[in-house]
């Protein structure tokens, strides 16, 4: 599909947020996190619980990092491999003895200062991560053959979540949902220990399941959590059995909160997770996370999701109110999708400068908040064409915003089902259409796959390029807000979209204490 002319310098707009993608990318390749130290050990095989109950790869590392702040920017994958030729122990027992006090990876990253144990250590680290790599190029294979076998759903697929948080009871809603007509099944990832202990630090209780307690500690007694590693295997295997029933390949989709991208790219890439979301850009401003620390992880996360093959879905950008809040003076509709779009378009290239391949990016269609906005369908059609004309060579995608309870919230369901169906015609490929929790869209999947086969019937018959007076006008605004947006980003920086401080006060976001740059020079994903 030719972009419209008439919407203003989307080619100008795209090369822009390249330009600010590749600087920002730059820095977050060569800089480390906590989040990337275990996603790391578990690429070696760490996984599960140590003894006390608690995530082990975060035990580990958290208990080499507390040896001194110079730490973390070395990493600790080297001591690691030097204590297991040390000790001649597999990587899970290693940890179960680092967890437990009785083996101190401090004393082996001093051995690394002897050339022939450093050399012997990077040696064994490099066999161990191709290890993993042989078990990431295997789950890509099997998701080709199982393709092949079983047959895929025509797109756009149908997307719903998996309510039990519970593993052994989503195992059996997912069979429900395959014969209810789902095809792509999301489950949401639980909140991590660092993130818990941060939230608690700020006296923010940690939602849904796992409990925590004030130190980020899970309680032992909790049963397998739907989006643990463990329990998303069990889910794998559910969903291979339901699509094996219906003779159609059934995909898996994750949510991970702050800063769990670099585990939640392992745990996607050895579980064979299809569909994760991840979105940079999304995660510093909803939820507040340090922007060196999003970027970092993420580039990280890029590399798996690469080799893994799973497509990542990029929100259509967040809602953007920071410049209006320091003017006191709202601003329109419009500029804010414009603000949404230039960072999605910024997302979207920091996954490309990453080496992601085009058939793996889908970014969304529309803002989730754009339901609630006057003229909501004149603005729809134009956040669509726009995110047509940007994204010229992906897929997009429709997402149901998540709804509180109550008379609005059902008005806000029916309106966002006729966004779509109006939307539809101007999207042209679609990969899937997410519902909501409470499956308020449409109604069931064979309501909207007919909406979808509607739309492909308008767009075949009309020129869905051409729009005209209210839509256009929003277009162009968007386009041009977009634009504005991306200067002030490369002039000013996060201030941009984050705002001052309040009385000029400055506070910690969340992971500021946990990324450094490297300091060293082994890569072990190379």
């Amino acid at each position: 599909m030719t972009p419209n002319p008439n919407l203003g310098p989307i080619a100008r707009l795209v090369d822009q947020a390249d330009t600010l993608a590749a600087a920002w990318h730059a820095r977050a390749r060569i800089s480390t996190t906590a989040g990337q130290e275990r996603a790391l050990l578990r690429l070696f095989g760490v996984h599960g619980l140590d003894r006390a109950g608690q995530p082990l790869a975060s035990e580990v590392v958290d208990r080499y990092l507390a040896g001194g702040p110079g730490r973390l920017g070395s990493g600790v994958i080297l001591p690691f491999s030097a204590a297991l030729l040390e000790y001649d122990l597999p990587p899970q027992t290693l940890a179960l003895e680092v967890s437990a006090g009785t083996i101190d990876l401090g004393l082996e990253a001093e051995l690394l200062r002897d050339a022939g144990r450093r050399a012997a250590a990077e040696a064994h680290a490099t066999t161990l991560i191709g290890a993993a790599r042989e078990r990431i190029d295997a789950n890509r294979t099997a998701r080709r053959e199982l393709l092949d076998l079983l047959g895929d759903a025509p797109t756009p697929w149908v997307g719903v979540p998996v309510s039990p948080t519970d593993a052994d009871l989503a195992r059996s809603a997912i069979r429900q949902l395959t014969q209810d007509g789902a095809d792509l099944v999301q489950v949401t990832v639980p909140v991590g220990r660092e993130l818990a202990g941060l939230l608690h630090g700020v006296g923010i209780d940690v939602p849904g399941e796992p409990d925590y307690d004030a130190r980020g500690r899970r309680s032992a007694d909790e049963p397998t959590p739907s989006g643990s590693q463990r329990g998303l295997a069990i889910l794998r295997r559910a969903a291979d059995e339901a699509a094996a029933e219906r003779r159609s390949y059934v995909r898996l989709a994750t949510v991970a909160p702050g800063l769990a991208a670099p585990e939640q790219a392992v745990v996607a890439a050895f579980e064979r997770i299809d569909v994760v979301v991840a979105d940079p850009v999304a995660e510093i401003v909803d939820e507040r996370v340090d922007p060196d620390r999003a970027l970092a992880d993420h580039a990280f996360a890029h590399r798996l999701y690469q080799r893994a093959g799973s497509l990542i879905f990029i929100s259509a950008g967040p809602l953007v109110v920071a410049p209006d809040l320091s003017r006191g003076v709202p601003s329109s509709a419009a500029t804010r999708a414009g603000r949404a779009l230039a960072l999605q378009m910024l997302s979207v290239a920091l996954a490309r400068h990453a080496g992601v391949a085009a058939d793996q990016l889908v970014p969304s269609a529309l803002p989730r908040w754009l339901v609630d906005e006057p003229d909501s369908f004149a603005l729809a059609i134009a956040q669509v064409v726009v995110r047509r004309a940007a994204f010229e060579d992906l897929a997009l995608a429709f997402a149901e915003p998540s709804r509180e309870p109550g008379a609005a919230a059902n008005v806000s369901a029916a309106q966002w089902t006729l966004l779509v169906g109006a939307a539809l015609p101007f999207a042209g490929r679609v990969a899937f259409i997410a519902r909501d929790a409470d499956g308020a869209f449409g109604g069931d999947a064979r309501s909207i796959r007919s909406a979808s086969l509607i739309a492909a019937e308008v767009a075949a018959s009309t020129d869905t390029r051409a729009i005209h007076g209210p839509m256009l006008e929003q277009a162009r605004a968007t386009v041009e807000a977009a634009t504005r947006t991306l200067e002030q980003l490369a002039d000013v920086g996060w201030r941009a979209v984050l705002g001052e401080p309040l009385g000029g006060q400055t506070s910690k976001r969340l992971g500021a204490d946990a990324v450094v740059e490297r300091t060293e020079g082994f890569d072990p994903l190379h």
